[in-house]
This record gives structure tokens, sequence and C-alpha cells, in this order.
């Protein structure tokens, strides 16, 4: 009988000491730790060895799997684009309804608890802060970006069609949504007191009520707490 292995999740603490034999699973291990690194000491503050204390590893199993920090850091930046794309995708996928529920789908992705934990706003943020790093993000994340990105446009076009306000700019609509959302990301991370989780999304979709009524009045339902926060 092949024996089963648990993934280890990606919110679940690290538990020091652990003794975990499949490479994925300790590659995941090594990323995760990476993320709660980066958002105590920063990217220059983040060490391999303070990683591998982190994750209760040796630093010989960091060095097999990611060979340096850089590639390391890499892997790490991928790991949260990915796991953005999957998320939003997985969702589009369990709700094949509307444009506007498709749409729904990639905003609240964009606002998912796991997505927007603080730990990995301050990573995403950490590599937009810094030339070098920034450039490693553009290399890796650039075609997912532009898939999400894509994806938004093909819908709010498809929306257009039937919609009385003929002069939404689908392109420079999706630029607004995308710039909202790394605006409020940063506001959530900055301010956390001041900005949540559902009062961020509740603000996109204020704008989508206002500029499609008829696609996202049968479908959203602010809330009167989060649209106060």
């Amino acid at each position: 009988m092949k024996k089963s292995i648990k993934l280890l999740r990606a919110d679940e603490p690290i538990q020091k000491g652990r003794r975990i034999e499949d490479p994925a699973v300790r590659r995941e291990q090594l990323i995760i730790a990476t993320i709660d690194c980066i958002a105590k000491y920063g990217i220059s503050g983040t060490t391999l060895s303070k990683v591998t204390e982190a994750a209760g590893l040796s630093l010989g199993l960091v060095n097999f799997h990611f060979a340096s920090k850089d590639r390391l850091l890499e892997e790490t930046i991928r790991f949260l684009a990915i796991e953005f794309r999957d998320t939003w995708q997985k969702a589009q996928k369990g709700n094949k309804g509307s444009d506007a529920e498709q749409l729904l789908a990639i905003v609240d992705t964009a606002f998912n608890a796991k997505i927007v934990q603080r730990k990995r706003l301050a990573v995403w943020f950490a590599f937009f802060g810094e030339a070098s790093n920034r450039k490693t993000y553009l290399r890796i994340s650039e075609d997912l970006d532009t898939e999400r990105f894509d994806e938004t446009i093909r819908i709010i076009t498809a929306m257009t069609k039937d919609s009385a306000i003929v002069q939404i700019d689908p392109i420079e609509l999706t630029l607004i949504l995308e710039s909202l959302y790394d605006g409020i990301w940063l506001n959530m991370l900055l301010y956390p007191e001041e900005f949540s989780r559902e009062a961020g999304k509740n603000r996109v979709y204020q704008l989508l009520l206002s500029l499609f009524p008829d696609h996202f009045g049968p479908l959203i339902s602010l809330s009167k707490k989060a649209g106060e926060a």
C-alpha cells in the first residue's frame, strides 16, 4: 500500500525539528520559512541560516534544494505568483456563471484571506521596493500577471457589449482594478487597523456596481460593517 504524505499547508505554522521525507514538501517548507523571514527581516536581512532555523532544517538541505539565496528568493516569489494564479483560476472553474461572476472570482481572490496574509504582502512589497529584486519579480511573474490582465480585459469587453455605458475602455478599467489591488494591499500592510480585507474588497465592489449596476447588482451585497471599516 502506498504511504500517504501529508502536504504542508501554505498557512500552516512550521514545526521545528519536523522530519519530512518528501522533497517537494521540504521545498515548500523552506519557501514558507523564507516568507516568514522576509516579513520579519526584509530581503537583505534574510539569510539561508535564518531560513533553515525557521524551518527547523539543516543548512545542507536548503543548499541542496536551492543552491543559493538568489535561487531561493526566485522560487519564493514564483510560489506566491502561482498561488495567486491558481486560486483565481480555480474560483472561476468552480463558478461557471456570468461574465460578472467570472470577474468577481478574480476580485475575490485579490482579497482572499490566504493571499493577503500580512507576511505575504510584506514579501510582495519587499520585491517591489528593491531595484534588483524588482527585476526578479518582473521576470518570474510577468506571464502570470499578463494572464490575469488579459482575462480581466476579456470579461470587461464582453460586459461592455451589453452595457449602456459604452464609453468604458476595458484596458483602462483593468489598469484601474490592478492599481486598486496594489494600493489597497499597501494600505493593508501599512495600516492594518484602518484597512481591512473586507473593506478593501467592498471598495472594488462599489466601483464595479457604479459602472455595471445591471451585471453586479444581483450579485453584490455590500457589508455595512466592511464598508465602514
